[in-house]
């Protein structure tokens, strides 16, 4: 590093050369510089030696090469700076310079080269990249190159972590305890003094689990209507996906997957369910908390099946689960009590005293507890009648024309109808037709209806009587006569006479 006056021991001259000891690449270029300022007078002599022998000299009479160094050398006679080229590891060790200036005096130097293969081909070497968390796990780290230093990082993060064993110079790092975060990607970073290197990554893959297994139930309510649908969800923290089976009461079910569904659940659906996760890799099961699913059965029964008009009926609402309410319903409106309709055991039975048809309609019992709801529509139709029975018809009718007399009534269900003539039954239907009426068919017509669930009748009478189609002969004046039936009619005369037979 520095040169030397080696011309008297009185007045040394000192300066450096470079900044310190030199690096170079296999095959590169070195400048070994002075710190002599160019000088327009020519040095007597430049002498640079290595380990002993002399690279090149330089006189007034030329300049000349060591062995070895002919096509590799060049000498800068201003300033003394000597370029070696295409350099070996052969070329590391100390160089010495020796300057006579034209004025006689001495300077000399030294410095060091230090000559390094550059790094390359840098790789990382593992015995497995597919682990269980909490094993341990070695990199290796190689490359080409001279004088290596290694260093590791996770991502872009320089590895430091307590879990970490570096050994080897280096160039191994063990990790101890493999954690999920460890995946990576690690990366070997490889350097010397002329160059370095960094490898492609390394990326682990890490079981763990299952853990962490949560049961959740959509939606989200103590109690379950009957009827309706409910789905069960398990989730679980693992890696690989966690495998899921699902139990009730501590039974296997058939179902399988992270989703369980229980459609139309009925009361058998009520119990305790939970679900199981099993990772194939680590071979660890997890079960849930168990969770309990009730149902909340609703319904509405009758005392009778045949409710009529007139008579007394109960309505009783039965459900099962905690019920803290039960509220009843007309059509969607809130049912109080009336004269006609009470309330027992806590709203749990309707009493109707004396059915009436307006009672008809949707009667619904709704069950209330703090969690959920449900409810149940009875549907009941009061049968009344017959009653009002009209007779449609008319009460005469021309010889061999259409007869067609009809019947209705006020009745539910639809009453049945019974024809009678002059007490004699002749048809069974809402309406009697006749497509040529005879005199044999005046007389009395009553019609009956019967309500098949009240076993009630009614009935009312019409009388009928057929006659003589009148003709008017063509040709008589308006003053002419007619015989029909023993009456003789004068036409605008305006006199009756009977005839005198």
């Amino acid at each position: 590093m520095l040169l030397y006056n080696g011309a008297t021991d009185t007045m040394p001259l000192v300066i450096l050369i470079g900044d310190g000891p030199l690096n170079a690449a296999v095959g590169g270029n070195v400048m070994f510089k002075t710190t002599v300022d160019p000088t327009p007078t020519l040095f007597q002599s430049i002498v640079w030696q290595f380990k002993g022998g002399v690279i090149i000299a330089y006189t007034s009479a030329g300049t000349t090469p060591g062995p070895g160094y002919e096509d590799r050398v060049t000498v800068n006679t201003s300033t003394g700076s000597l370029e070696l080229r295409n350099v070996s590891t052969d070329d590391s060790g100390n160089y010495t310079v020796a300057i006579v200036t034209q004025t006689g005096a001495a300077l000399g130097g030294e410095t060091t080269l230090s000559v390094q293969i550059p790094v390359s081909n840098v790789k990382i070497t593992t015995s497995s990249t597919d682990l269980m968390e909490f094993s341990s796990v070695r990199l290796s780290c190689s490359s080409s190159g001279s004088s290596l230093s290694f260093r590791w990082f996770n991502d872009s993060s320089e590895v430091t972590a307590d879990r970490v064993q570096i050994t080897d110079g280096g160039s191994t790092m063990t990790i101890v305890s493999v954690t999920r975060y460890d995946q990576g990607p690690f990366r070997c970073f490889a350097f010397n003094l002329v160059s370095d290197g960094t490898s492609d990554p390394v990326t682990f893959t890490i079981s763990y689990g299952p853990e962490n297994v949560i049961l959740r139930v959509s939606p989200s309510q103590k109690y379950h209507p009957e009827g309706s649908d409910v789905a069960l969800s398990c989730s679980a923290v693992s890696e690989p996906t966690a495998e899921f089976t699902w139990f009730c009461n501590g039974v296997l079910q058939s179902g399988t997957g992270p989703e369980f569904r229980l459609m139309n659940i009925q009361m058998n659906h009520s119990g305790s369910y939970s679900c199981q996760a099993f990772n194939s890799k680590t071979m660890r099961t997890e079960t849930s908390q168990p969770l309990l699913i009730s149902v909340l059965n609703v319904s509405v029964t009758s005392s009778t099946a045949l409710p009529v008009e007139g008579e007394s009926l109960n309505l009783t609402c039965d459900a099962s689960g905690s019920v803290f309410t039960k509220e009843w319903m007309k059509d969607g409106s809130n049912l109080n009590s009336i004269d006609n309709i009470m309330f027992y055991d806590k709203n749990t039975v309707l009493s109707f005293k004396n059915l009436n048809r307006k009672d008809s309609g949707r009667y619904t019992c709704r069950v209330i507890n703090p969690i959920s709801s449900d409810s149940f529509t009875y549907v009941m139709d009061v049968n009344y009648g017959p009653e009002n029975i009209k007779i449609n018809g008319p009460n005469k009718v021309s010889v061999g024309t259409p007869l067609t007399l009809s019947c209705s009534a006020e009745s539910t269900p639809t009453a049945t109808y019974t024809w009678k003539h002059d007490g004699t039954v002749i048809h069974h239907s809402s309406e009697y037709t006749k497509d040529s009426a005879e005199f044999s068919d005046s007389g009395e017509y009553i019609c009956q209806g019967m309500n098949s669930f009240t076993e009630k009748t009614d009935s009312n009478m019409i009388k009928l009587e057929v006659t003589q189609i009148i003709k008017e002969p063509v040709g008589l004046s308006g003053g002419a006569i007619a015989c029909s039936a023993g009456l003789i009619i004068i036409r605008n005369t305006g006199l009756h006479v009977k005839p005198k037979f």
